[in-house]
């Protein structure tokens, strides 16, 4: 018999709610067996819950999530995975890199505009 998993112990593990595995298991993002009420975790479940949590990490939406989990699913040698998954992390590299760009320049801005106050404020006080 594999291992199986409360979800007491998966919500500690990835140091998560219970809630937010009951919620990612309504989004159809896991799937755990039912026994009566309670909930059991395999295996499976816990690589797509880890594997939810990296994407999530990693800015992902939900539902790029999901379509890179349902192709782990779809293609045994992971090739198509791997290949989304290179691409999501190439564009969200790029949208990261545009904001740190635009961050640069708004903080860049605001140091000009310290400067002017400073100025403004030492005329005065002459």
């Amino acid at each position: 018999m594999s291992e199986t998993y409360s979800i007491a112990q998966l919500a500690k593990e990835f140091d998560v709610t219970t809630r937010t595995i009951r919620f990612y298991e309504d989004k159809g993002l896991i799937s755990p067996e039912r026994r009566g009420q309670r909930r059991v975790y395999h295996p499976r479940d816990r690589v797509r819950l880890q594997l939810v949590m990296r994407g999530k990490r990693l800015g992902f939406s939900l539902e790029e999530i999901r379509e890179m989990i349902d192709l782990y699913d779809a293609d045994p040698t992971e090739a198509a995975q791997l290949n989304l998954f290179l691409a999501k992390l190439r564009e969200r590299r790029e949208s990261l890199e545009l904001q740190r760009m635009d961050i640069d320049t708004v903080i860049s801005e605001i140091r000009e505009r310290e400067e002017q106050c400073e100025k403004l404020l030492n005329q005065k006080k002459v």
